[in-house]
């Protein structure tokens, strides 16, 4: 299969923790699902891993499993059909992931190289904050959705976000997402500083995605592990993030679809070649 009909990959990512990333991963891979598109959610947040408490769901092994065990298979690492979508726990092992061996990239690779084939998208819900694990990640992948707040110190997080990626690859294409906006208002006003501040300073546009208000229901729906788009399909957020959706399939399917290589490029990061 050529590269051309590889899945999409996109980052999801912040500049600090606590702005609602997982949240945003999992309930937009749903709604992804919801669309007929097969779709794989991939915890990479190092550490502090949930992905698969906010879906109710429980998995004996991550890829970490499949990286460090050769008499595993490829799919059992996968968790298929939670709420119409797979997912993959990252496991704490991906912390090292620059102190790798290259039998142990290689095997990561073997997973990517099914993946990539296997879906139409894969979400990659990554720690907060850049680092040199995880910039290597972000720099394969097609597109990148920043998550941010109101709050000025998570705005200057997710600057500074963009900046880190920015300097090793000016084309990496940004969506600003602002999420927990007390009023809509103020989102859009979020989202334009930010924009504006990234075209001065790094002479590049960014794409808003929207805003997604406060809501109590999100709440509600973490306490009962039922992701807010299953569970609450009539809140605000759910009605904010179909639109998000819409957005984000709309603008590439009026060109391609799919990606452009995420394995050949992260192959090339990591080994030069």
């Amino acid at each position: 299969m050529s590269d051309s009909e590889a899945a999409k990959t996109i980052a999801i990512v912040s500049g600090k923790g606590g702005v609602g990333k997982s949240n945003i991963s999992t309930n937009l891979s749903i709604l992804l699902g919801k669309e007929n598109k097969k779709v794989l959610l991939f915890d990479l947040d190092i550490g502090m891993g949930n992905i698969h408490i906010l879906l109710g769901s429980h998995h004996s092994y991550s890829i970490m499993d499949y990286i460090e065990e050769k008499e595993l298979d490829i799919a059992t690492v996968i968790c298929e059909n939670v709420h119409g979508i797979s997912y993959i726990s990252g496991g704490n092992g991906l912390k090292n992931i620059v102190e790798w061996k290259e039998k142990q990239m290689e095997r990561f690779f073997e997973v990517m190289e099914y993946a990539i084939h296997k879906y139409d998208y894969i979400l990659f819900d990554m720690g907060a904050g850049a680092t040199k694990e995880t910039l290597e990640f972000l720099l394969a992948m097609d597109e990148i959705i920043v998550v941010t707040t109101p709050e000025p110190t998570s705005i200057t997080d997710a600057y500074s976000m963009m900046k880190y990626i920015y300097l090793r690859d000016g084309e990496k294409p940004f969506y600003l997402l602002c999420n927990r906006a007390e009023f809509k208002n103020e989102g859009l006003q979020t989202i334009t500083r930010l924009q504006e501040t990234v075209r001065k300073f790094l002479h590049k546009e960014i794409v808003s995605l929207g805003v997604l208000p406060e809501d109590s229901a999100v709440r509600k729906a973490v306490i009962h592990q039922t992701p807010i788009v299953v569970g609450y399909p009539a809140s605000a957020m759910t009605l904010s993030l179909h639109t998000m959706v819409h957005r984000l399939t709309g603008k590439r399917e009026s060109r391609d679809r799919k990606g452009t290589g995420f394995v050949k490029t992260f192959r090339k990061l990591f080994f030069g070649r």
